[in-house]
């Protein structure tokens, strides 16, 4: 008997990956093709999307070959999230999209600073430039020619499948991460729009759920990808979603970190209102889920893996040696690092933030440096988890995905710091299995696949006064740096 196969393609942010999942949930072939970000001024991030399709064709042919040529019965997506593609009524690009990362439309927010506070509350989620609201409103202050021309303002993903199907649409779990969208009536709010000057028309229908059916292979979209035309294509998900779909992790209580250029903290969550109310000044976000009525909450950092990757370069260390630095027992006159370089978000909301090495003496050498570098980021992260709803992880302890949290020592550390037991989730490319997952479901809505392995002990806390005080010295010196003026802050 023929075995069933379903493609996921997770469009990231500098790379597309396609994997190629069998009825069994396993991964039967995959591959990686990438693409440039272009940032033509200071805080601006913009892609061709049509860098994007060159190399979905790429990844898509490739994962299949290495698949041994199966045909896929399905296709589902996952994506970068909050960017935007404005296109034309034939779903050409009027300009670059416009990324997550972009900075541009920091005054923007200030229009949703003046939005009442029961308009804020339905938004649900902390003010970023990056997000497509701001972009929006930005690009309809500066770029009025683009903005006459352009019949949708589309998620990334929502783009790429709008080349496999001719449908202009999105689903709830990228529409809830734009700032544009109201979580009680779960539809586009019309009272932001109105603020921000925007037509109502420019964004698209939102289908009930990621996994519902977007339409069907187009023909010549199946020529370019060596698909089968004709075969279901699932909306999609946002990437952050999906890979919680492709790890498993769907149930309250469960939280989730990610380090990789950032930091993620997630955890399933109850539907908006049913425990409290929305705060009108999150710290943290609340999205929709890749499930048909899920909710998730998510605390998001700027300070992790491009942090550690900034402080080994700048000291001519080698991952390895960065790492093993996390064996070093910290002593009371150790230097305090704090890592926030380009900003933070979750808890302070504040791209002014900027990092230090603080209480450097010439006794000190590069091993307590890199130590200070990895123990600062865990205290960073601490910060995040604290700020999560429903406060510290709490006897399930606290899963680890992603490659930027494999080492032993590392792993450690973060445990001590984070006062909980860590549990290892091995789940290679989840936004990309998550995705190929929804293309089952497109499929068969009925599919069920096995349960991913229970996640392995990682870590266990180590009692660490010194660690308590140490941290307790770096929000100190934290906000210190944050009260001074911005030129003695950048000296």
């Amino acid at each position: 008997m023929a075995t069933t196969t379903f493609l996921g393609i997770d469009l990231g942010t500098s790379s597309v990956k396609a994997v190629i999942l069998d009825n069994a949930g396993g991964v039967l072939g995959r591959a990686e093709a990438d693409y440039p970000v272009d940032r033509p001024q200071t805080s601006w991030a913009e892609t061709d999307p049509r860098a994007w399709w060159d190399a979905v064709i790429i990844a898509t042919r490739t994962a299949l070959d290495r698949a041994g040529g199966v045909r896929p019965v399905g296709v589902g997506f996952s994506g970068q999230m909050h960017g935007v593609v404005l296109c034309n009524h034939a779903g050409e690009p009027v300009r670059p999209a416009v990324l997550w990362a972009d900075a541009r439309a920091e005054l923007q927010l200030d229009i949703y600073r003046a939005l009442n506070e029961s308009t804020r509350r339905v938004l649900a989620n902390p003010l970023s430039p990056g997000m497509a609201g701001p972009i929006l409103a930005w690009l309809g202050e500066h770029e009025p020619t683009s903005m006459a021309a352009a019949r949708w303002a589309l998620q990334p993903k929502d783009w790429i499948r709008s080349r496999f199907t001719d449908t202009y649409a999105t689903e709830p779990s990228d529409a809830s991460a734009t700032l544009l969208y109201d979580i009680y009536r779960q539809d586009w709010s019309r009272d932001v729009l109105e603020a921000l000057g925007l037509r109502a028309d420019l964004l698209p229908a939102i289908a009930p759920h990621s996994a519902s059916t977007a339409g069907l292979l187009l023909d010549a979209a199946a020529r370019d990808l060596g698909l089968t035309p004709g075969i279901p294509v699932a909306m999609g998900a946002a990437d952050t979603a999906a890979a919680m779909l492709g790890a498993d992790l769907t149930e309250p209580g469960q939280v989730q970190l990610t380090i990789g250029t950032g930091v993620q903290i997630v955890t399933p969550t109850t539907a908006p209102g049913v425990d409290a109310p929305p705060d009108p000044h999150p710290t943290t976000h609340l999205y929709r889920a890749a499930t048909p009525h899920g909710w998730y909450a998510m605390a998001a950092g700027l300070t992790g893996g491009q942090t550690l990757d900034w402080a080994r370069s700048i000291l001519g260390a080698g991952w390895d040696e960065l790492y093993n630095a996390a064996n070093h027992r910290a002593r009371s006159d150790d230097p305090i690092f704090l890592p926030h370089l380009v900003g933070e978000r979750t808890p302070f909301l504040d791209t002014g933030m900027r990092g230090a090495w603080t209480g450097l003496s010439a006794a000190h050498t590069r091993r307590e440096m890199l130590y200070a570098a990895l123990e600062g980021v865990a205290f960073a992260v601490a910060d995040g988890l604290d700020a999560l709803p429903g406060g510290r992880v709490t006897g399930r302890g606290l899963r680890l995905a992603g490659g930027g949290t494999v080492a032993p020592a590392w792993r450690a550390l973060l445990a001590t710091v984070l006062d909980v037991d860590l549990y290892a989730v091995d789940v290679p490319a989840a936004s990309a299995r998550g995705a190929a997952l929804l293309g089952a479901y497109a499929h068969d809505p009925t599919t069920t696949f096995p349960e991913v392995a229970h996640p392995g002990l990682a870590a266990t806390p180590a009692p660490n006064d010194m660690l308590v005080d140490r941290r307790h010295r770096y929000q100190q010196q934290l906000h210190a740096l944050r009260g001074m003026p911005s030129g003695m802050a950048s000296s």
